[in-house]
């Protein structure tokens, strides 16, 4: 890559860098904060059904990365893409979310059916982002976060749509797209708990 190029590529990168870093945003599409006031624990669920992965399907975006790489590796890494979920992001979010409450006053966890409302993490769009180094991108995803009553889901108390939520390590040490991706949900976590913990008041 010459001089002209690689310039091109370190200023587009730091665009995407600035656009995600400062462009997250929120939208309540249904419900209001007000509904979650005095409920202290949430079954949470995380839904990935029908995700874009850039400009791509999930599948079209892992079959273009697999085909760059030999059989052993490009397996490799379709299975460590699946098994980023529940080993990275799903776990960032429960985290991050519950330490917006002290004293666990309020708390969220998986598999707990007996809660009597569920929060649905739906996540439609993940930019992967990258690290080469000398430039980067940081890694964004739009989800949209649902609060409804578990054992009827017709029953809709809050759903709030994250766009471009924006996530890198720190110190510039995130070369893996995993982890990168990982600290959005992190960010997500903290700002749905903020969300609940400010706006539910009233």
């Amino acid at each position: 890559m010459n001089f002209k190029k690689m310039t091109a590529f370190a200023i587009a990168s730091f665009t995407l860098l600035c656009m995600y870093a400062s462009a997250q945003k929120r939208t309540v599409i249904a419900g209001d904060y007000k509904n979650l006031k005095d409920i202290k624990e949430f079954n949470l669920v995380f839904d990935y059904k029908g995700l874009m992965v850039d400009k791509s399907s999930e599948e079209g975006f892992l079959k273009d990365r697999m085909e760059k790489r030999s059989d052993e590796n490009a397996q490799e890494f379709r299975d460590g893409w699946f098994a980023d979920r529940e080993n990275r992001y799903e776990p960032k979010f429960v985290e991050s979310f519950n330490k917006r409450f002290e004293g666990s006053e309020v708390t969220v966890a998986e598999g707990r059916s007996d809660a009597k409302y569920t929060i649905k993490v739906k996540t439609t769009w993940i930019h992967p982002g990258f690290n080469a180094g000398v430039v980067r991108s940081t890694s964004a995803i739009n989800v949209t976060v649902s609060v409804f009553e578990t054992s009827n889901p017709d029953n809709l108390l809050l759903s709030v749509n994250y766009e471009k939520v924006p996530g890198k390590g720190a110190m510039g040490f995130d070369y893996n797209s995993g982890y990168r991706i990982s600290e959005a949900y992190a960010k997500l976590g903290k700002a749905f708990g903020n969300d609940i913990r400010k706006k539910s008041k009233g």
